[in-house]
């Protein structure tokens, strides 16, 4: 398709608007963001999934079809997280040298429209193309610089996430479709940068009644099993529906 895309002289690269994916994914004891090693770059320069707009595209568009080019990821549900257009975002001399090595127009402006998800990291597995040497899930937490200002995007990514868990039961998201407690409540911890009583944890959980309980257990591990629970929609809907809104810790 961008092969297609590329004949037609009309449909050109816009050197001015590009769009980054900031993906969040969950191992059980760590929150993941997952990050390419741009081709072309001496050693390794970890950046956001990010590239240019076509001039037909929409956003949203673009959007999917950079993460699907540089990692595989396709078919996700992205959401806007706000435009970076800080007229110094070029200034780091890596960057400088990988944009003269891959764009026509290497010292033109480019503003930026972040987008961010969370995906249940068994159900991707990355696969690195186009100027990706690779795609890989690292600890958000790990990460201490990324190309241009994507340490910046990251960390818009990581506040709105917060906010986000206060209000909507969005944890769901990162988790498989049957779980423990003590998964969700590491998965808590992990987002909110800080330790969680696991008694308050577990009865607020409890009282609010997203979760149902199965009558099954984990199997195939090397401690005692847990018992097993359910995200539990309907409930979840009938809550927010009364106008509950805090389901925050």
């Amino acid at each position: 398709m961008r092969k297609e895309i590329k004949k037609n002289a009309a449909l050109e690269l816009n050197p001015n608007v590009s769009v980054d994916c900031v993906i969040f994914g969950f191992d059980f004891d760590k929150l993941n963001v997952l990050v390419i090693n741009r081709d072309g770059v001496d050693g390794v320069q970890w950046a956001l999934p990010g590239n240019l707009i076509y001039d037909d595209e929409h956003l949203d568009q673009a959007a999917n079809r950079v993460l699907a080019e540089l990692t595989g990821l396709q078919h996700i549900y992205l959401e806007q997280i706000g435009a970076f257009g800080d007229p110094n975002r070029i200034s780091k001399e890596s960057d400088r040298s990988w944009l003269q090595s891959i764009r026509t127009q290497p010292e033109a402006r480019v503003i930026t429209v972040a987008y961010f998800s969370l995906v249940k990291m068994e159900d991707y597995q990355p696969q690195a193309s186009s100027f990706a040497k690779s795609a890989e899930w690292i600890p958000v937490n790990e990460i201490r610089e990324l190309a241009f200002d994507h340490f910046d995007i990251l960390q818009t990514a990581k506040s709105r996430l917060k906010q986000m868990i206060k209000i909507r039961p969005i944890g769901f998201n990162l988790l498989p479709e049957k779980f423990t407690l003590s998964q969700l409540h590491k998965l808590y911890e992990s987002i909110l940068d800080k330790p969680l009583d696991k008694r308050n944890f577990r009865r607020k959980i409890q009282k609010l009644n997203i979760v149902m309980s199965l009558e099954e257990k984990q199997s195939g591990v090397p401690h005692k099993p847990s018992q097993l629970f359910m995200f539990d929609k309907e409930h979840y809907l009938l809550l927010t529906q009364n106008g509950f809104d805090n389901f925050g810790f």
